[in-house]
């Protein structure tokens, strides 16, 4: 996998957002990015402190054992291939908790209840069910203790992949169009 630069602010990204203070870390992300780093990618801290405030988030993140390939600027590699040093910092990811993020309008929502969220998985296992159903497979037929130790076994493909991801289009109300026809080396 080739390396990447990543980019993360700091402020409701690293810690809680209590601005000015610095809040409470966010340890699961601090461990991604510390794992990120080890293998090899780059981490710019991306945030709108400056001066003291910003020395702070600097020696703080330290404390976590987050170093910063960069602070608020490109990389010099980037500087240098772009052959100026540009307003936006370039990265491959950005992680910010003011980030949009894409969900879909419908079925699925942030809104959605625990009961609609229970009927919502309760559906999908339903479509699975009858999926096993018409290949004439119980769960007599496949014991569990089959699949230990099997590697790479592609269970569900083809024909029969194309037939679970209708079902499931069909069930979730998005179209399969959509899936997989965005350029994913962005």
């Amino acid at each position: 996998m080739e390396n990447k630069i990543i980019a993360v602010d700091f402020d409701g990204t690293l810690c809680e957002n209590k601005w000015p203070e610095i809040g409470e870390a966010n340890k699961e992300m601090i461990t991604y990015l510390k794992d990120r780093q080890v293998n090899g990618n780059k981490l710019i801290l991306w945030t709108c402190r400056v001066d003291d405030m910003l020395k702070n988030a600097i020696d703080w993140s330290a404390e976590q054992g987050l170093i910063f390939d960069a602070v608020n600027e490109n990389l010099p590699e980037i500087v240098a291939s772009f052959g100026t040093d540009t307003r936006k910092i370039f990265a491959n990811e950005y992680i910010d908790d003011r980030n949009f993020g894409y969900r879909p309008v419908g079925l699925i929502s942030e809104d959605m209840s625990q009961s609609d969220r229970m009927e919502l998985w309760g559906r999908l296992i339903d479509v699975v069910e009858d999926w096993l159903v018409e290949k004439g497979i119980t769960e007599e037929n496949i014991p569990n203790e089959e699949r230990e130790g099997v590697e790479d076994a592609a269970i569900i493909f083809g024909d029969d992949y194309d037939y679970l991801a209708d079902r499931f289009s069909e069930v979730i109300g998005i179209s399969r169009d959509c899936i997989g026809g965005a350029d994913e080396s962005r």
